[in-house]
């Protein structure tokens, strides 16, 4: 990608002891801009970062017009990031993977935890999904693709840079496709078959992170009536259904997710127990209080509503105001599953919001177990922002 004469960014004294701790970002204003205007570099450019007193930390990609400005991608000093680098990288990433499961269906490159930042790529057996969303990582996307042909041999990749992630990095959203992708594929989760719309789905295809979370609600849910609150394809809700819950409600407004859903519950002979709902989530829980509807089980899976450091308050608020309705539907004894993928929410602070909201409705709230994410997204311990998923499994009971 490029030469070993590569241009330095120079930090702030004092700003250096969070990378040595082994964290990969730099901010904008821990740059030393007198030294490295950073003016001078083009969204993309590798670079070796520096100490204030020009000792080199490692050596990464820049973007002046991102808040995260700098990411390391390695401690070497100077390394060029070219298809052999990256063959490593996913090598690494693949051993792994094949360690912990049997099948070839799983986050395969999962950004920072993989100490590949700024790349995400999801693993249906032939068919790789891959999403790009830092101008470095798009400078080196030849590489990339190059690397995941060479290392896993794919019959197809999609592309999906459409997340609006990209836009902070002044990137275009676009999609693509190399070789053979086509528009569904097949895996199998809990004994349960599902078929997975790719283009057409939310993000990549399957959200690989929650999957020993839906394993451990099986228990919860066998001769229970079950409510699926975002319910996308089923990944939960058909899973309930085939784990033995006499009636499970899907709650979601996207008319292609209840298409998908429809026709996964009949692919698992589990018609008859599933049915959906079409949707906003707060709206169809609040019509379902005044029906007097109950549950035994209330699963509530939303997307994040805290994306920035700055909707904390209003997300907060939401994760509340969603998780209240959720209880006020519940049996007493029943079970609520609530989960956050928001990672400026830690699950200390859901589990705060749970509390206050059954205090709220005079209910006792016990938490009986806590998830995390897949193993197919290991946190890198010197980023706490790699540890974004939780799930608490909590029984309400009158105070």
């Amino acid at each position: 990608m490029t030469g070993t004469q590569l241009a330095a960014v120079i930090l702030r004294k004092n700003k250096d002891r969070r990378l040595r701790a082994g964290h990969l970002w730099v901010y904008s204003n821990e740059v030393d801009t007198r030294k490295t205007p950073l003016s001078g570099f083009e969204p993309g450019d590798t670079v070796v970062v520096q100490t204030s007193t020009g000792k080199p930390i490692g050596t990464g990609y820049i973007n002046p017009h991102s808040l995260i400005c700098a990411r390391l991608l390695t401690r070497r000093t100077p390394a060029v990031f070219d298809t052999e680098f990256f063959s490593r990288r996913i090598e690494t990433a693949l051993a792994l993977r094949a360690t912990l499961y049997e099948t070839p269906h799983y986050r395969l490159v999962y950004g920072e935890g993989d100490d590949l930042p700024g790349l995400v790529v999801d693993r249906y057996a032939e068919v790789l999904v891959v999403q790009i969303t830092t101008a470095g990582m798009e400078r080196c996307r030849s590489a990339i693709l190059e690397a995941l042909q060479q290392v896993v041999k794919p019959r197809g990749i999609l592309l999906r840079n459409d997340s609006p992630v990209r836009r902070l990095e002044q990137l275009e959203l676009e999609t693509g496709t190399i070789g053979e992708v086509p528009a569904k594929v097949n895996l199998e989760e809990g004994g349960t078959h599902f078929e997975v719309p790719l283009g057409a789905g939310q993000k990549t295809g399957w959200f690989f992170d929650q999957r020993s979370n839906r394993l451990a609600m099986h228990k919860y849910v066998k001769g229970r009536r079950v409510l699926d609150v975002f319910s996308y394809i089923g990944a939960w809700g058909v899973q309930a259904a085939r784990a033995g819950a006499t009636e499970v409600c899907c709650v979601d407004v996207s008319a292609l997710a209840q298409e998908v859903l429809a026709s996964n519950a009949a692919a698992n002979g589990v018609s008859e127990i599933v049915r959906v709902e079409s949707g906003g989530a707060f709206e169809v829980l609040k019509a379902m209080r005044g029906e007097r509807r109950r549950f035994d089980v209330v699963i509530v899976d939303p997307p994040a509503f805290i994306k920035r450091r700055k909707d904390i308050r209003n997300g907060e608020q939401a994760y509340s105001r969603l998780n209240q309705q959720a209880m006020q539907l519940l049996e007493s004894g029943g079970f609520l599953i609530s989960s956050s993928c928001s990672m400026h929410l830690a699950a200390e602070r859901l589990q705060q919001i749970l509390q206050q909201s059954a205090h709220h409705l005079g209910l006792r709230l016990q938490v009986v177990e806590r998830g995390f994410q897949a193993m197919d997204h290991p946190v890198h311990p010197a980023i706490p922002e790699t540890a974004y998923l939780k799930t608490l499994f909590c029984r309400l009971l009158p105070a």
